[in-house]
């Protein structure tokens, strides 16, 4: 099922997880957040703690949370560019420290020559087409490689 309501805030998609992934019990939930409040000049901390919940939440429902990074996006300042790169370390710190699945979606879509840009875009916001295969089959294969 998808959950996700575009230009939602990590803070936002937190009011709603009991009632859009907890409430449904699936088997596993891909957690993809925090762009939106980079964008909109939120913290990194905010978006770490926010996360950080969504996770136990998962985790004391018996769902397998999927902590996915945050994607670029090509008009992004230094300052955005950088806590961007700060709350994914945190990320995959996260994961690894809980045991949690993890995917590097920000990896699948950025630019490989700049990581602080998309590949390729239609608006410098969003993937385009092939980003979003991309993403989809790094998502997949964290998925699958656990047995889902």
């Amino acid at each position: 099922m998808n959950r996700g309501i575009n230009g939602q805030r990590s803070d936002e998609i937190l009011s709603r997880f009991e009632r859009d992934v907890v409430a449904i019990e699936p088997a596993a939930v891909i957690i993809l957040a925090g762009v939106n409040d980079i964008f909109q000049r939120r913290s990194a901390d905010s978006v770490k703690r926010n996360l950080q919940a969504m996770y136990k939440l998962a985790e004391r429902s018996s769902i397998v949370p999927v902590a996915a990074t945050v994607l670029p996006y090509d008009i992004a300042s230094r300052d955005e560019s950088r806590a961007i790169l700060e709350v994914n370390a945190w990320i995959e710190t996260e994961s690894r420290t809980r045991g949690m699945l993890f995917c590097d979606t920000n990896l699948a879509v950025r630019d490989k020559d700049n990581p602080h840009l998309l590949g390729s875009s239609p608006d410098g916001l969003h993937p385009d087409i092939q980003g979003y295969r991309r993403m989809g089959e790094a998502l997949s294969a964290t998925l699958e490689s656990a047995g889902y």
